[in-house]
């Protein structure tokens, strides 16, 4: 029994995060429950360095160099998130637009609390999901339409509401509707002294069940791809995917920048926990802008109430 003990637990140390890592670089990640594993990522990554560890010190050399190659290869995806681009503002030095992404959990983020994070951080345009229109009431009646005057306004009761409120003019451009329902509303902004940008607030449904998986994939077949020679565009919101998610990283590819990513804070979680829920956090919400625009800021906050943390960067138009 040690004989085989000996033989077999030095692999069944080393091969589960070697086939997580994996499924990760080849991008096996569209189904139940694959979608919502691969979100953890970070947490493997770093978990794989123990049982290496073990291995060495029990000189189990075969299974140490798999455990070795595993923890390198998952260490080598993520690690890249916490090093700030050397090309922050990517050569961009026009003028600046503070933009805002917050998940308000169906109306029970405080109003009044969403609004002096708008004060605070003078943001110029906020994105809102899972808003509903007696959120927006309350949050009108706590000063935000003094703030973002402008706004496309796609709320409804229920996790399926979405709006832009902004400082500057805009321009609707409607609202796309992802397969489950979940709503984007976009719409041009007109900057001053920075021509038109386009913005929209991105929601697609979470692959929370095996039904849903399907649905959240093609969400990502319908989401804006960047116009890095076109018109500046700037996507947020709460993706339900992390940059481990084959999905989201081919979106990224079509020509935007994460704005988390380029200063170094791609690892900052931005959901969960909550609720006494013992999951660590992920990071759902970002900030997407295309490669022509320069990125000066980028912070996680906190709003009492929501799940999820909005995100807040400070872009620099071309």
């Amino acid at each position: 029994m040690r004989r085989f003990l000996g033989r077999t637990l030095p692999w069944v140390l080393a091969l589960p995060a070697a086939v997580w890592a994996v499924f990760r670089l080849a991008g096996w990640d569209s189904w139940y429950p694959a979608a919502q594993l691969m979100a953890f990522t970070p947490y493997v990554a770093a978990g794989s360095l123990l049982p290496l560890a073990i291995l060495l010190l029990w000189r189990r050399w075969a299974a140490a160099a798999l455990a070795g190659v595993t923890a390198l290869a998952l260490v080598a995806v993520v690690l890249p998130r916490y090093f700030a681009d050397g090309d922050a503002l990517a050569g961009a030095r026009g003028q600046a637009l503070r933009v805002m992404s917050a998940n308000v959990l169906v109306g029970s983020a405080g109003p009044a609390d969403l609004v002096t994070l708008v004060r605070t951080h003078r943001v110029d345009v906020l994105a809102l999901q899972e808003v509903s229109p007696e959120y927006l009431a309350a949050a009108d009646a706590a000063g935000m339409r003094d703030e973002l005057p402008y706004r496309v306004d796609y709320s409804v009761p229920g996790v399926e509401g979405s709006a832009l409120l902004s400082r500057l003019p805009l321009r609707e451009g409607g609202v796309r509707v992802n397969p489950g329902g979940f709503r984007q509303a976009h719409a041009e902004v007109a900057v001053p002294g920075g021509g038109t940008v386009l913005v929209e607030s991105a929601h697609p449904l979470a692959p929370w069940a095996d039904f849903a998986t399907p649905l959240w994939a093609r969400g990502y077949d319908d989401q804006p791809r960047a116009t890095p020679h076109g018109p500046v565009r700037v996507l947020l919101g709460d993706f339900n995917a992390t940059l481990d998610h084959h999905l989201l990283r081919e979106l990224i590819s079509s020509g935007y920048r994460d704005a988390a990513e380029v200063l170094g804070r791609g690892l900052h979680g931005t959901w969960g926990p909550y609720d006494g829920d013992m999951i660590p956090p992920v990071t759902l919400d970002r900030v997407l802008a295309d490669r022509r625009v320069g990125v000066r800021d980028f912070q996680v906050l906190v709003l009492p109430g929501s799940d999820h943390r909005p995100v807040y960067a400070e872009l620099v138009l071309p």
